[in-house]
């Protein structure tokens, strides 16, 4: 540890599933003792992986940030726990408060550092871990409903793992859990009008624009809900950190800095190459 200040970092995507992701998830560790880690899901699969991951990296951060991706919701074939749905949920958050790792029930902790002020000044700001899902409501090219879009991506064969083994249980599909939890956030949010300035933390990405450089839009229905469109101008927000598209970057949009913080697949940051330092800081103009 060799940084002047603490820093505020994000990392999302970290699939240990995979033994070269792993060995990388391994090597991340904070540059102050006083480093915050955002992680903005799809750690894994398994909630044994699931829990190894967050372990390690909750005994090395002073405050570690979790929001659920796609993959922590996944009931796999061979998984000693078999909940499904809103159960799985609830697992994988008593999971985390037994990490003390904070989760989208808990209270929204409040970061005192550097980031986040129109001139580099640093904190309050509040960061708010979210968890949204996604409703369809991001339609393929040249469909105007959920099911034409779901068509068209069955005929291209560009189809989520999500349908197979992403259960919604007790809900009628992930549209409907969709909208319940966008109410649950949107409540929050309001609430926290008054308060200090918030990050946002989603693992899907809270509008469409990062998605147009997709190379198969079909993919896109799995990515998020216009219900969250404007959440970036309506609420106070400094940052905004997601994951899910595997396509690292920032970007601005209505002059809200928007940060993807994904690792990927082998496959993909051998091909593309990948950031050396994993957890990268939310706000890298007061990065130490």
């Amino acid at each position: 540890m060799t940084a002047t200040h603490k820093t505020l970092r994000a990392v999302s995507d970290l699939h240990i599933s995979y033994e070269e992701n792993r060995a990388l998830t391994e090597s991340i560790r904070p540059a102050h003792p006083e480093d915050w880690l955002i992680v903005a899901g799809d750690v894994g699969e398994r909630l044994a992986d699931i829990e190894w991951a967050l372990r390690l990296l909750a005994g090395r951060f002073a405050r570690v940030v979790w929001a659920p991706g796609n993959h922590e919701l996944w009931t796999l074939p061979g998984e000693p726990d078999q909940a499904r749905g809103v159960a799985r949920y609830e697992r994988l958050v008593a999971l985390c408060r037994d990490l003390g790792v904070l989760t989208p029930e808990d209270p929204w902790p409040v970061w005192d550092g550097p980031g986040g002020g129109p001139d580099g000044s640093g904190g309050p700001l509040r960061i708010a871990s979210l968890f949204t899902l996604y409703d369809y409501s991001w339609y393929a090219p040249g469909t105007t409903s959920p099911e034409a879009s779901l068509a068209r991506a069955h005929e291209a064969g560009i189809v989520c793992t999500d349908e197979a083994v992403l259960y919604h249980e007790p809900y009628a599909g992930r549209a409907a859990w969709c909208a319940d939890r966008v109410a649950y956030t949107e409540k929050r949010l309001a609430e926290a009008a008054g308060g200090p300035p918030l990050v946002l933390v989603n693992h899907w990405p809270l509008v469409r624009r990062p998605t147009e450089i997709m190379t198969h839009q079909e993919f896109v229905q799995w990515c998020g809900t216009e219900r969250t469109a404007d959440w970036h101008t309506r609420f106070d927000v400094r940052a905004v950190v997601y994951g899910h598209l595997h396509i690292p970057r920032s970007a601005r949009y209505d002059g809200v800095p928007f940060e993807e913080v994904s690792l990927g697949y082998p496959r993909e940051w051998k091909r593309f190459g990948r950031r050396a330092d994993l957890a990268r800081p939310v706000f890298p103009e007061v990065a130490p």
